[in-house]
């Protein structure tokens, strides 16, 4: 999801790999032009360090134009300093202290793509689509979303003032919010009605399928599931082997996903292992625009295998690859490496996955109200530089979708009929699940 930073305040789908070999990809006359290029850099920064009105810092400033370069290339491609590097790798273990959101940089306009559930950005009411215009007073206008990271985290309990814009709004709103712990656990669960449970993954971190064959095995200690729904929603995505994993435990076989990129080492396939019937039972998938990454990678996987139901609204289309390349002295880059592509080989970059069962999520005051205009999320269509979708064969698909509308899930309340009171989309998705019990029971 971000220009999105990962996973922003959580980590993005990655693949963590040591630099390959790829000079040979190279040609001779590229790498000529090259050097005249670097040859007139190395001349700027002459000039700078020698003219320019204070002395610069010549390291900070190379940094700065690395930035900026892997900015050019698309908007989840970025520049990691020592510190960065240290806080992605926290990010994976999910332990971490901040406000909890996503951002991206759209329009120049540095712009939160969903809230973490429960964290204090989501209880302040904090939406997709709302425009950070100022954080502790310093305007964010042209501000590296890895910049905006560093000023939106801090210790525990210390405060950070973000000044918000929402359309709609004739003038700013100023949120104070207390920095806290984002939370360890990607994986809540529960019984929405006898036999038929509810588990919700908030992100894909390094323990999430651990954690999610824990809480499966709780439910059944509880209860026999007899149909479960996956939410997916508002999930910003994670950690590729962990989709994999992930999807590995509803599947029986077959492929899971499948990544192309330039050269051979960034082409890789991962597979499904028999589980014996295990988890077999009727599955149904939510999923909405704020699901990315590795959320539509299972989503994909579920859907290809006609091994669920996909319901809610076409998911953020970000079908991409980052590669996490360490550099000396502890920084590194997060470079876009490979396109990845579902079990019958369909890219859903820009595009996103189309659910089987489409259904707008409406607020629940709205829905007393009878429904209000809903904002439009921000997709990965709608970044700037977002990498084209490509098929299998490497031809670019053209994207002419309309944006999505809906919002996010309002903050759940503890039961299941209070869950479901607020949420149609749950709702829809429970009477998908009871079909499908009630098929599996007679077939």
């Amino acid at each position: 999801m971000k220009g999105l930073t990962f996973l922003s305040l959580i980590c993005s789908l990655s693949i963590f790999m040591l630099p390959c070999d790829s000079q040979a990809a190279i040609s001779q006359e590229q790498r000529e032009a090259t050097y005249r290029q670097l040859e007139i850099f190395a001349n700027v920064l002459s000039i700078l360090q020698e003219n320019y009105i204070e002395e610069i810092d010549a390291d900070t400033t190379i940094e700065g134009a690395i930035g900026g370069m892997l900015l050019s290339l698309d908007p989840h491609s970025s520049f990691l300093s020592a510190d960065d590097f240290d806080e992605l790798q926290e990010e994976t273990r999910g332990d971490f202290s901040g406000i909890g959101i996503e951002i991206t940089i759209h329009d120049d306009i540095l712009t939160i793509i969903s809230p973490i559930e429960g964290t204090p950005a989501d209880k302040a009411g904090l939406k997709a689509k709302d425009l950070i215009v100022k954080i502790n007073g310093k305007a964010t206008k042209s501000m590296p979303s890895t910049d905006a990271v560093k000023l939106l985290r801090g210790p525990k309990g210390s405060e950070v003032t973000i000044s918000i814009y929402r359309k709609g709004w004739k003038k700013l709103k100023e949120y104070t919010l207390i920095r806290d712990i984002i939370p360890l656990h990607s994986i809540r669960g529960l019984f929405l009605e006898p036999g038929l449970a509810y588990i919700r993954i908030t992100n894909f971190q390094s323990k999430t399928t651990k954690d999610l064959k824990n809480m499966l095995a709780e439910l059944e200690e509880e209860a026999s599931i007899k149909g479960l729904v996956l939410d997916l929603r508002n999930n910003p995505g994670g950690l590729l082997d962990q989709a994999v994993s992930v999807s590995d435990v509803f599947l029986e076989e077959g492929m899971v996903v499948y990544t192309k990129g330039r050269i051979p080492e960034q082409n890789m396939t991962f597979q499904a292992h028999a589980n014996n019937g295990k988890n077999n039972y009727p599955l149904v998938i939510l999923v909405n625009e704020g699901s990315a990454s590795a959320s539509e990678i299972v989503a994909g996987a579920i859907q290809d295998h006609k091994r669920g139901v996909i319901v809610g609204s076409t998911t953020f289309g970000k079908g991409s690859v980052q590669t996490i390349l360490p550099m000396p002295g502890g920084s590194g880059i997060r470079l876009t490496t490979a396109r990845y592509y579902t079990p019958e080989g369909r890219s859903i970059q820009a595009t996103g996955i189309v659910p089987d069962v489409e259904v707008p999520f409406v607020a629940f005051i709205e829905q007393e109200q009878n429904g209000a205009a809903l904002p439009d999320f921000v997709r990965e269509v709608d970044l700037q530089n977002h990498i084209l979708n490509q098929d299998d064969s490497g031809k670019t698909v053209e994207v002419t979708q309309d944006k999505i509308k809906g919002e996010k899930q309002k903050g759940d309340p503890e039961s299941a009929k209070g869950r479901l009171k607020r949420d149609n989309q749950l709702r829809t998705a429970l009477n998908i699940l009871k079909s499908l019990n009630l098929y599996t029971e007679f077939k």
